[in-house]
């Protein structure tokens, strides 16, 4: 676990103006890839929410009832097991991670999805403290184990993973199942 030194002012200081710098960075480029979007199949369309293309098209790689199942319990473990390595490389970095993160989701515009992230957000931070020393171990192993689910799960649908296309995907996975959870509560994202 993270514990200051007597000395780590002016790491601290060091580490806010590299968060600042990354934040800086990422920020504009969050802001203008989550402006609206044409469908992907037809670019004279009518424009969309982002998130619904972005939903779409993921939707149509997971179709398969083992896969989605399977999704469903994956990507909340590979969420939490990356937050809990990055927390452990410095909580800094876990925090900058999240932080890029609900920004990401703010800017494709669905209060619902946001609200729902900023809560796996604080349930992942509570699990990550709750792990304590065994931290590493956990999140390594819940890595790779829910990354050999997911991949049977594609090999099952036929289909490689939507984040082979663009990285972005890794963000739209839990806000697929989030989608799917909020369908059932009948609530409109």
């Amino acid at each position: 676990a993270y514990a200051p030194s007597a000395n780590s002012y002016i790491i601290h200081s060091n580490k806010a103006y590299a968060l600042h710098v990354f934040l800086m960075a990422v920020v504009p480029w969050l802001w203008h890839h989550g402006r609206t979007m044409q469908t992907l199949n037809s670019p004279t369309a009518t424009p969309t929410r982002k998130v619904d293309a972005l939903l779409a098209h993921y939707g149509a790689s997971h179709r398969h009832p083992t896969n989605e199942l399977i999704h469903f319990v994956a990507i909340p473990l590979i969420l939490w097991s990356i937050v809990g390595l990055l927390f452990a490389l410095h909580p800094w970095v876990a925090y900058a991670f999240l932080a890029a993160s609900l920004v990401y989701y703010l800017r494709l515009g669905s209060m619902a999805f946001v609200v729902g992230m900023a809560v796996w957000t604080a349930l992942s931070l509570a699990l990550v403290f709750a792990a304590g020393p065994l931290l590493v171990p956990l999140a390594v192993g819940v890595f790779v184990v829910a990354w050999i689910f997911q991949f049977i799960g594609h090999k099952l649908e036929g289909k490689k993973p939507s984040f082979f296309e663009d990285i972005q995907y890794l963000w739209v996975g839990p806000l697929f199942v989030l989608s799917k959870l909020l369908e059932r509560l009948h609530i409109r994202w």
